[in-house]
């Protein structure tokens, strides 16, 4: 029987002659288009004598497959061979309207395969696949794209958080070599098929390195390859973005390893873009951006809350290496966690201390995304209790997981998608320049962070309030507004001799030159 499957979406098939119970077998499943290309994609060992292949189709058409064993003959395996047809795709979701991630020509952002922008709000949930419960996942999903988000950040497999699945599985036993337990990714399968559902791209951290019990850390080179392999062939086909590590710092585990790791894993098959996610403070933007598979610089500014750790995120790295060449998206992967208390002066953070992280992300950089978190979504908590593996993390008493679905951050977070998609957001970058007084050089927590367009439309954001106080020979385009980022509203607003005026001492923006 003909398969239909529409365009981007995923197309997958039991291999019914593979009677093959080595899940090392290098099982392969050549697809042919309809232009006469080929794309190779490994097939996946599903428990027993199982195994399955997933691939997304980008062209209309008539598709034909044919399987086989990239090592030789082996026992138990006969090629198999089928078709399926790909039709144009008419819904609403937006990944399979434009098709799934590449980088903008100017390498600044990201763009779908049609060259629609794609404006980068995730949240952070990392249990969120594997703990289970597929009618609450459902409701955060649904929630969290009305309220604007794009992008679903979690853990793949076992980590420092969630070591066990709902039955109390890992995703893979023992070492030199560890046992795939395929067991546990068909727990999750679901739940990680569901994030596209709801035009929501999936971000899954791969290996998680942040402790030496950590799979990334953790792990031989070669196991940890070998789990990559299994977990990139198993959901490669969704449209997703890979966060290849998970915390780590890259620089103290091996950068040469993660290099190594990244070639093997994506040299011949980089059909989705590649990130790391590295622990607090730490860029890794340099040792990585000549790689090939590297696609976007992410960091996280994290959860400390010292004035240096203010400074390195509004004038370290990420307000000074984005310049460096070759260009690549910049993207805040951690910022201050809503409601979590901060490592050294036990600071609570609330909707401010997350706008204030994630608008000084955008604009100290190229804009190209942010990602939001919740100290009660990461968990993904039942009920009140403890984070595991984290010590005393919010004095053990982690509230569940519903806390966190409407706050006052995560309105922030909508009213901020909502004014840059009406910006030309694609086009701005840091313009520091611009301003005659920068409250931050005698108080950082007062940076005010400024960005513009080639044509001179400008966004500022100004923690403290007060006034805005542009350079002489700076030209403010005009209309010139004042926008509330906690509820949206815009106010019009006057240009004193280069000195805007904002209406209190919270944070504000003055947005200049676009008639919003």
């Amino acid at each position: 029987m003909n398969t239909t499957v529409y365009q981007y979406g995923v197309f997958e098939t039991h291999l019914a002659q593979c009677g093959v119970e080595n899940p090392e077998a290098r099982i392969r499943v050549a697809f042919t288009a309809p232009d006469g290309s080929c794309q190779v994609q490994p097939a996946f060992w599903d428990g027993g004598v199982t195994w399955r292949v997933r691939f997304s189709p980008a062209q209309e058409g008539e598709w034909r497959w044919r399987s086989y064993c990239q090592d030789g003959p082996v026992a138990g395996f006969t090629p198999d061979t089928g078709e399926f047809t790909c039709t144009a795709y008419h819904g609403e979701n937006p990944l399979y309207r434009h098709g799934s991630l590449q980088l903008s020509a100017d390498r600044r952002h990201l763009v779908h395969r049609d060259g629609t922008p794609f404006f980068w709000l995730a949240d952070t949930a990392w249990n969120g696949v594997i703990r289970g419960d597929d009618a609450k996942w459902e409701e955060y999903l649904a929630l969290r794209a009305q309220q604007g988000f794009s992008v679903i950040q979690y853990v793949s497999g076992s980590w420092r958080g969630d070591a066990l699945d709902e039955l109390g599985e890992a995703s893979y036993i023992g070492q030199d070599p560890i046992q795939i337990n395929a067991a546990y990714f068909q727990r999750i399968d679901r739940r990680a098929a569901m994030i596209n559902a709801f035009g929501l791209l999936a971000a899954p951290v791969v290996l998680w390195s942040l402790l030496p019990t950590d799979p990334g850390y953790l792990l031989s080179e070669a196991d940890a390859t070998r789990l990559a392999e299994y977990i990139i062939a198993r959901y490669g086909a969704y449209q997703l973005v890979w966060l290849l590590g998970g915390d780590g710092n890259y620089q103290e585990i091996g950068v040469e390893r993660w290099k190594r790791i990244g070639r093997h894993l994506f040299d011949e098959r980089h059909d989705r873009l590649v990130a790391l996610h590295p622990c607090g403070q730490n860029w890794v933007g340099e040792e990585f951006r000549g790689e090939p598979w590297y696609d976007i610089i992410g960091y996280q500014s994290g959860h400390g809350d010292l004035l240096e750790h203010i400074e390195w995120l509004v004038k370290g790295p990420p307000a000074v290496e984005w310049q460096q060449e070759p260009a690549l998206p910049v993207i805040n992967m951690e910022p201050n966690y809503e409601n979590a208390v901060g490592y050294h002066h036990h600071t609570l953070y609330d909707d401010f201390h997350v706008r204030r992280a994630v608008y000084w992300s955008l604009l100290v950089s190229p804009t190209a995304g942010v990602t939001y978190g919740h100290d009660a979504i990461w968990n993904w908590n039942a009920e009140t209790g403890p984070s595991e593996g984290h010590g005393n993390w919010h004095n053990g008493a982690v509230p569940p997981w519903h806390t966190g679905l409407q706050t006052e951050g995560i309105r922030s977070m909508s009213v901020m998608r909502d004014l840059m998609e009406r910006l030309d957001w694609t086009q701005l970058a840091p313009c520091p320049e611009v301003l005659a007084q920068q409250p931050g050089d005698d108080n950082i927590q007062c940076f005010i962070a400024a960005a513009k367009t080639p044509e001179g439309r400008m966004v500022v954001y100004a923690p403290c309030g007060g006034t805005v106080t542009f350079t002489v020979d700076t030209t403010i385009p005009q209309p010139v507004n004042v926008v509330d980022p906690r509820s949206g509203e815009v106010h019009p607003a006057q240009v004193k001799q280069g000195v805007i005026s904002l209406p209190d001492q919270r944070d504000w923006l003055a947005v200049c030159g676009y008639p919003i």
